[in-house]
């Protein structure tokens, strides 16, 4: 970026306004990512335990979630090693299709071609298949994940991303839906069955195929309408002005100058403690969503119906967060939004820990859970809604697929730590599954603690349109 272009006033000559019909296609990336991860999440920790209790010859499923726990960990850790990588280099892509655009396309294609094979090896219980199969699918999710979560940055100015990162994941919270939508009508419990009093070669594959070939096709149509719609090359020349304004009303301690210039003390310090709360967050929150299935179906003793009941409840009050997190960052700005959302996700998680022992696993599934992740699912949103844009206000243009990289790099830090660390807990003998909810508010509690010390800086604002009037920009 040129040092005189930074210093050149453009506020007036270019408004900034958030193009949403623009936003919405470029969520369409989130909601293919969402989509998949939803039914990854919700069914392969299941089909890991009951495979690994049969090889071990076991029905006490504590016995083997640290397993269970490894595996998923090992997704992260690749994950961990290969979105940076992805990120740096759609940074210096440069083709007739875009920058990240290739990444998308291709990542996307590969996935929704393994992932429907997941549910077919384990239906014919083949554990190494399986393992296999879960590594391939993660390894081409996360060649699109970075460069398709990139594409919002590099199309709009830093002072309108919140809003925008809010459209982006209700788009992908409306991929997450379809699946747990399928899941409470096609009852996967009926075919893993807690008591496991069918056969295997008598279950009904299409009731564990059919999300799994659901996701791959919309994957794929998503990908087409970004492709399509989206021309990157074209809309950077175009919004390169409104981007030069986002730069001069960035959030951050001191003013990025230069593309190739070090890190400011100030903003360091800000991204640091910003990471750090972040890998804290997602350690609870990846640990509550790795094995509530689990939790249901083994503690509870309870159908994944209702887990899947209990997932969409929390979609939506997340999607409702989402909606209006972009509202209250124009009131109060983004550090005391997300420290909103921190503290209502922590006092949901202290409710469950307290409640959690008076639940006697008798099938039934407490009807306060509900509540307690439609709070959890509206703290969170508040987060994510201003945790991404909040990293990637600290860096240049050119810098968006590296920072992104940061971002993503800490979460699956912790998503590779909390499945084994939980997994330990549980197989500890003074440890059960009331753990789980102790566990995520120690987590939260350190990341609210952590994040209290990030800065808050307000920059120079424009005036955003918001509510209806927003809605209506073009």
């Amino acid at each position: 970026m040129d040092e005189n272009n930074v210093s050149k006033p453009v506020s007036n000559e270019f408004p900034l306004k958030l193009n949403m019909k623009r936003t919405f296609i470029i969520g369409f990336a989130f909601f293919g990512i969402l989509l998949m991860w939803q039914v990854y999440d919700n069914y392969c920790s299941s089909f890991l335990s009951e495979l690994f209790m049969k090889a071990f010859n076991t029905t006490k499923s504590e016995d083997v979630q640290y397993l269970v726990g490894i595996m998923m960990a090992i997704d992260n850790l690749a994950a961990l090693i290969m979105m940076p990588i992805f990120g740096k280099l759609s940074d210096k892509t440069h083709s007739r299709f875009g920058k990240r655009m290739p990444y998308i396309m291709i990542g996307t294609f590969v996935c929704a071609l393994i992932f429907p094979f997941i549910p077919v090896v384990f239906y014919f219980q083949n554990l190494g298949a399986l393992i296999i199969l879960m590594a391939l699918t993660v390894f081409f999710a996360m060649m699109y994940r970075n460069p398709a979560v990139a594409l919002m940055p590099d199309l709009t100015p830093k002072p309108l991303r919140s809003k925008a990162n809010g459209i982006i994941n209700i788009m992908g919270y409306l991929g997450g839906a379809i699946p747990t939508l399928l899941g409470m009508f096609l009852v996967l419990s009926d075919f893993l069955g807690k008591t496991q009093k069918f056969p295997w070669q008598k279950g009904n594959i299409w009731v564990i195929e059919i999300p799994f070939l659901l996701a791959s096709v919309l994957m794929i149509v998503s990908a087409l309408v970004l492709f399509f719609k989206i021309k990157e090359n074209k809309l950077e020349e175009e919004l390169e002005p409104e981007m030069r304004r986002g730069e001069e009303e960035a959030e951050v301690v001191e003013k990025i100058v230069d593309d190739e210039a070090p890190m400011t003390r100030g903003n360091k310090i800000m991204l640091v403690l910003i990471l750090i709360a972040e890998f804290f967050w997602f350690m609870a929150d990846n640990g509550v969503s790795t094995f509530f299935t689990n939790y249901t179906i083994y503690h509870l003793g309870a159908s994944t119906g209702s887990a899947a009941t209990n997932t969409l409840v929390m979609g939506i009050c997340s999607v409702i967060g989402f909606a209006v997190g972009g509202l209250i960052v124009n009131k109060i700005g983004r550090k005391w939004t997300l420290s909103a959302g921190l503290i209502i996700t922590l006092a949901a998680y202290a409710v469950w820990a307290v409640l959690s022992y008076t639940i006697k696993p008798d099938g039934t599934f407490p009807f306060f859970i509900y509540f307690i992740f439609a709070f959890k699912g509206f703290g969170m949103s508040l987060v994510h809604v201003n945790s991404f844009p909040m990293v990637v206000e600290l860096c240049s243009a050119k810098k968006v697929g590296r920072f992104t990289g940061y971002y993503y790099a800490s979460s699956m830090i912790a998503q590779t730590i909390t499945p084994c660390l939980l997994g330990l807990l549980l197989l500890t003998p003074r440890f059960d599954w009331v753990v789980l909810p102790v566990y995520a508010l120690g987590c939260m509690l350190v990341s609210t603690i952590v994040f209290i010390f990030v800065k808050n800086v307000k920059g120079n604002k424009t005036d955003v349109k918001v509510g209806i009037e927003g809605i209506g920009e073009k």
